[in-house]
């Protein structure tokens, strides 16, 4: 299934017999408080879903952004009206990390059928279409969560990775290399990981690029047919975002949902600097 959906498609879907469960996922990096913009203004019919509350779970063990606990999870997704049987369409107001994260933890958690806005909200405004300032209260999914339905790496698994694979650091390239690291703990990123800012999958207007561009891109970055692929972070959300990219480019790619934050908690890890992978 196509990971993302045009607004069109959106506007027609909304209109239908079946429309889809919106999320709105209102999250930008080191912001509270967005619950406040979805009351200003969202896609009629959309429920605010709270990135840092329910899809992760406390920051500690496992990083900034560890996955939920999988039955607090389905709850947060039932409450919001997920079903089984019924679409989902996913969005954000930002740069498309935290509809990226619910999309995965969706996909992983065994929904079959979810998509991501491309361009999120700011494509929806900017094609003419209402926002609403009503909070819909719809009734509670059925949805249960069947972790395996997306591929999961852990620390050890992203190392094996990085050896036998291609392992991608979705970051910006200067954390990536160590120049600097405004977050977490320590500079630098996974030895044998490759740099690839997920922030170069997207045009100006925040869309995903077309995916012979995205294909081109992946394959400059060394992505083959029989390759196995891995995508990291600093907690496992912006590297969501580079899964539906290499998605969109006909690559199953696996997430290291601890990313950068989970692998320099461990002191016993190395760390690489510099622009090379190594």
């Amino acid at each position: 299934m196509n990971p993302i959906i045009s607004v069109s498609e959106l506007a027609a879907a909304v209109a239908s017999p079946r429309p889809p469960v919106l999320l709105d996922i209102r999250y930008q990096l080191g912001v509270k408080g967005l619950h406040a913009e979805y009351e200003a203004g969202h896609v009629p019919g959309a429920v605010f879903v709270d990135l840092d509350r329910e899809l992760a779970g406390p920051p500690g063990v496992g990083g900034r952004h560890p996955l939920p606990e999988v039955e607090a999870f389905g709850a947060a997704m039932r409450r919001a009206g997920v079903t089984a049987q019924a679409p989902v369409v996913v969005y954000d107001g930002w740069v498309g990390w935290g509809a990226a994260r619910a999309w995965w933890l969706l996909r992983w958690a065994g929904h079959p059928d979810v998509r991501v806005l491309d361009g999120g909200l700011g494509a929806w405004k900017a094609a003419g279409h209402p926002l609403s300032a009503e909070e819909p209260r719809p009734a509670p999914g059925d949805f249960k969560p069947v972790p395996g339905g997306a591929r999961l790496l852990d620390a050890d698994g992203a190392a094996s990775m990085a050896r036998s694979g291609l392992l991608m650091d979705a970051r910006a390239g200067e954390r990536y290399r160590g120049e600097t690291e405004p977050i977490d703990p320590v500079a630098g990123h996974i030895p044998g990981a490759v740099s690839a800012p997920t922030t170069e999958n997207l045009d100006a207007e925040g869309r995903f690029l077309p995916a012979e561009v995205l294909k081109a891109r992946f394959a400059g970055l060394g992505v083959t047919e029989d390759l196995q692929v891995g995508v990291y972070c600093g907690s496992g959300v912006s590297a969501a975002q580079q899964v539906i990219a290499l998605e969109l480019a006909g690559v199953r790619a696996a997430l290291y949902a601890g990313s950068w934050s989970d692998w320099c908690a461990d002191g016993t890890r190395p760390v690489a600097t510099g622009a090379d992978a190594s």
